[in-house]
């Protein structure tokens, strides 16, 4: 019912900054909270920021401070600001949209950020 297209990974120095996109088409009208999540090399998925539809934000303490979350409803877009990058923030990025009532979990493929020391 959902899909979602991430775009905005790369290789990045550490201190730098990147901003992610995620896209989301179908039935969107359905989507509730909208999140990033990232996997890194031999760990499990962590959440690092939520948004609701409403726009109240929740962010994983090691990225409080330095990630931003928004969300544009019109676009149906959600976006991560990163600054001040740190090699641990290197992982594969995915998008997660909880749709309908069933708050059911849709994923993207993800977008790699990497960032060097």
């Amino acid at each position: 019912q959902v899909q979602l297209v991430e775009s905005g990974g790369g290789l990045v120095q550490a201190g730098g900054s990147l901003r992610l996109s995620c896209a989301a088409s179908g039935i969107v009208f359905n989507i509730n909270t909208m999140g990033w999540y990232r996997q890194a090399p031999g760990k499990q998925r962590e959440l690092v920021a939520t948004i609701t539809r409403g726009g109240s934000t929740n962010y994983a303490g090691s990225v409080k401070g330095r990630f931003t979350i928004s969300r544009d409803n019109v676009k149906n877009t959600v976006y991560l600001q990163m600054n001040s990058l740190r090699p641990e923030d290197t992982a594969v990025y995915h998008c997660n949209a909880e749709w309908g009532i069933l708050y059911a979990p849709y994923w993207g493929q993800g977008t790699q950020v990497t960032v060097s020391s």
